[in-house]
């Protein structure tokens, strides 16, 4: 892929943590910012959630449809917390000529966007959204604390999960609990991955929180992640934002 001048904005983080929220709010806020940032669009094998459209937020197909594109170069084929996706490079090539592309999503797909060889001439901006702060993790690392970090980070998720699904579906069923603990013991490996990423933004706030969009401008930490982000965006400071080094989550 040739050198671009255009950018790969990356918007990574565990499953809730607070990255569809953003996105919204950013839609919503800053409207004149958003519309210039092209989706980028993923292949996935797994169902739609609640509310997904396909060719929206993913083109969703069939796990064999899926795994036939592995031999095409034209595609990249990621299989992530067991489901398989698939990255079109001639589409993101094409929008990248157009403009700015946004990505938001899983952890290990936005390292792969990080890291393949054939965006390696990419301009590019990556944002990790995490559940803990860097303070926090510091705290709960000293052995006083008796705190097992992936053990905290996956009860955190765990019921940050719960709370969206119970939103979205209420009943649960077995089915439902399993893929909520399928990710939310992803999150300590995800989590670990934040120091490939240009910035970190701590945010309590997840996806189950009604400071997104209860009172129409997001409040607490919603509102600081999505300010953080939007400087970002425009290359200003932002001081709500972190560098992680690759031993900050030991």
């Amino acid at each position: 892929m040739g050198n671009l001048s255009h950018r790969l904005i990356i918007l990574s983080g565990p499953s809730c943590v607070g990255k569809s929220p953003l996105d919204k709010a950013l839609k919503r806020i800053y409207p004149g910012i958003r519309e210039k940032l092209q989706p980028l669009i993923l292949y996935n094998s797994r169902e739609p959630r609640p509310g997904e459209q396909d060719g929206v937020d993913y083109y969703f197909a069939s796990r064999e449809f899926i795994q036939n594109m592995a031999g095409d170069d034209r595609y990249v084929v990621m299989d992530v917390r067991g489901d398989l996706q698939a990255l079109d490079l001639e589409e993101l090539e094409k929008f990248l000529k157009k403009g700015d592309v946004f990505f938001e999503g899983n952890p290990f797909t936005g390292k792969i966007l990080l890291t393949h060889h054939k965006l390696q001439d990419v301009n590019k901006l990556s944002v990790f959204m995490s559940p803990l702060s860097a303070e926090e993790i510091r705290y709960f690392s000293d052995p006083e604390t008796n705190v097992f970090l992936p053990v905290l980070l996956t009860d955190i998720m765990r019921r940050k999960l719960l709370r969206r699904t119970r939103k979205q579906k209420g009943e649960l069923s077995l089915r439902d609990l399993e893929n909520i603990e399928k990710r939310a013991e992803s999150t300590y490996r995800e989590v670990r991955e934040a120091h490939h990423f240009d910035y970190v933004i701590p945010n309590h706030d997840g996806e189950d929180s009604e400071h997104w969009d209860a009172f129409y401008y997001p409040i607490g930490e919603a509102r600081k992640s999505l300010e953080t982000f939007v400087a970002l965006l425009k290359g200003e400071k932002a001081s709500w934002a972190e560098k992680w080094t690759a031993g900050t989550l030991p």
